[in-house]
């Protein structure tokens, strides 16, 4: 069975025991939480679409860790101006491991 959720902005495709990196949650590592903006849920030829979430449905998982993500260098530069800006980023990540995908 698989599903797509909705979190940060982003859409994962998840299958239990799958983990994925989304944007920071507040949650402790260890903790589990429920996330309940669920798109789609499949089982094979059968999917059910949500209009435009499935009400009912919910995915578990458990936070394995908060973490950073790889810093991007964010560069402006207008030729024959004499303007450069250098900015970097990273991106505060949270680590997901997915339990369980159920229907009610």
């Amino acid at each position: 069975m698989f599903a797509v959720i909705k979190t940060g902005g982003k859409q994962y495709k998840v299958v239990k025991d799958d983990v994925i990196e989304v944007e920071k949650l507040d949650a402790e590592a260890g903790k589990t939480i429920a996330l309940t903006e669920i798109l789609m849920l499949g089982e094979g030829a059968k999917v059910e679409v949500g209009a435009p979430m499935l009400a009912g449905a919910r995915v578990d998982a458990e936070v394995v860790e908060q973490t950073r993500g790889d810093k991007i260098i964010v560069f402006k530069k207008k030729r024959r101006k004499n303007y450069r800006r250098k900015k970097g980023h990273r991106q505060n990540l949270t680590v997901l491991k997915i339990t369980g995908i159920s229907r009610a």
